[in-house]
Parts: structure tokens; sequence; C-alpha cells
């Protein structure tokens, strides 16, 4: 996913004179079906664009907010401190959209669940980094040392293929994006793997060798971004399950209301400010939603054996 916040939990809304949006009502034919039916759509198109957010504070979302009322859009961003959270809500037709999670977090949703969540839009990709405070080279890191890593499944496995990627571990079967510790092979392996909860690996830099460490704790723990000895290829085949994405219901993916509010995100200030905000760590990514739904399938498949 791509940032976690201790915040608590708020509701925001971006502020229009008028809405644009509108379906022709007066064109529409005496029969009673056809008018329910675009005064349905009518009453849908009057709501604001409800959207799932975990951080919603952050100046992106300020903006975002901003340029969505410039062009009329209406837009509710609703905050959420858990990740947990924000796709029970979309599946419950609590929200119109969220954006807060990559495809693989998507992915293992949709599987637990039984939900068809899909992704419609891309945002970027957080590159997951290995930090020390004692060294300052992967290469420094001695034979049996100690490293840190998260203990969820989602930020785990990619820790792993992180270090092993970085010469100091081997996963069995080359590893995957569900590896656990269980699949390090110790006597391939250079260092030892321990899992800890996510905000503990930045506390545990004075007790190991280096600790892989989420962006979402870098700032907190005085940690810039640009020290890390090691971190992932966001624009490799292998990032692909950790494209941060928009998610909707595949059942309205197509509200067109959905494609002019991420437009708006593309904006090039919104940009800005999610890379600034990530500590210049996020890499835009800009994947259709055709690739996107393929890659979530790819997971999902491999997520079931």
């Amino acid at each position: 996913m791509s940032r976690t916040t201790r915040r608590p939990a708020l509701r925001t809304s971006a502020i229009l004179a008028a809405a644009t949006l509108t379906l022709g009502l007066a064109a529409c034919s005496p029969e009673s079906g056809d008018a329910e039916t675009g005064a349905e759509d009518a009453s849908a198109a009057d709501e604001p664009v409800t959207i799932g957010v975990v951080g919603a504070s952050s100046d992106e979302w300020r903006l975002f907010e901003q340029k969505a009322a410039d062009e009329g859009l209406e837009v509710e961003i609703i905050d959420f401190t858990e990740y947990s959270q924000p796709n029970p809500a979309l599946s419950q037709e609590q929200l119109d959209l969220n954006q807060f999670q990559h495809i693989l977090y998507l992915a293992q949703y949709n599987v637990e669940a039984g939900e068809d969540l899909v992704p419609i839009a891309a945002t970027a990709v957080y590159p997951l980094g290995l930090y020390s405070s004692e060294f300052t080279s992967v290469d420094d890191i001695p034979e049996g040392g100690e490293i840190a890593v998260p203990n969820d499944p989602t930020n785990l496995s990619r820790a792993l293929l992180v270090l092993q990627d970085a010469g100091l571990i081997a996963l069995r079967d080359g590893g995957t994006a569900f590896s656990t510790e269980a699949d390090v092979l110790a006597d391939e392996s250079r260092v030892t793997v321990t899992p800890v909860d996510a905000q503990q690996t930045a506390l545990a830099l004075d007790s190991v060798s280096a600790s892989i460490i989420n962006n979402d704790f870098l700032e907190d723990a005085g940690i810039d971004a640009a020290d890390a000895l090691y971190q992932d290829d966001a624009s490799s085949d292998a990032a692909r399950p950790y494209i941060n994405v928009w998610a909707a219901r595949a059942d309205n993916a197509d509200d067109p209301r959905f494609a002019a509010l991420i437009e708006l995100y593309k904006d090039p200030e919104v940009q800005d400010a999610l890379v600034a905000g990530s500590g210049g760590t996020a890499v835009i990514a800009d994947q259709s939603a055709e690739e996107l739904q393929g890659y979530l399938a790819e997971v999902q498949a491999d997520s079931q054996g």
C-alpha cells in the first residue's frame, strides 16, 4: 500500500457552486420506465463521488479537492485510519471509489472476501528500502547479520524479495509475492530475518544490522529516503503487484465522473504533491485499466495456487 497514517478519522468535502453534470431529463420519453431510469441516473449524478483514502489531510488531496471544485465536480474524501476499512466500505456501497492500496492488497481482499473490486487507474509505486544506522552499503553488512522486516504478509513477502535481490538471502523457488520467512534458505543466505510490526522496523535500527522500512515511517523516524542501502526497482515487472491504484466496484467502474476525477488527479500540481508527500520516493505509474486488471487477475490466480 502507499502510505499509512495515524491521524484521527475525518471527513472533508469539496464545495461547489453548482453541479454541471446533467442527463438531459427534459428530453426523456413519456414512458414511465425511461423516466424512472433517467431520474435515478440524475439523482446519482447529483450525489458527490465519495472516495475512501488513508491520509486525507495530505497536500495532494487538498489540491485534488480544489481542482475538482473548480471543474464543478463534487467529491467527498472519507479518511480511514486502518487499511482494513476502505475495501469493505467500497464493497458495501458506502463509497464510490477508494485510493489507498496496491494491486497485491486488492487481490488478497478480493480472494478472501469473495468480492470483485477492480483497479481503474494507476497512481504510483513506492519503492521499499533497506536502511541501516551502522552500515553504509549492502556489502558492509556482515555474514550472520540480522535484518528486521515488516511482519504483515504483504510487506513481509516484498521485503524478502528486496533482500534476495540485494544478495542478502535466498528464497525457495526464487520467491514470490507470497513468500514468508519459512521460505528463506538459511544455508544459502548471508543474514537472518526477524519479522516485527511494521512500525517497529525503524525503532529496531539500533539493535539490528539493518531494517526494511516502509516509507510511511521514514519521516517520523528522521530517516532520509535517499539513505536507503538498497530498494526495489519500481519500473520492473516484479513491481507490478505493488502499483497503487484507484479501485471501484466492477458494476460501476465505467462511471464517467470517475474518469474525469482521475484526470484531475494527474494534474502536475497534484502529482508533485504526491511525490513530495512520499519524501520523494513515489514513482508515478500510468498503466491502463486493462493492464491493471490483467495484473490483478494474475496475482489473484497466484494467491490461490
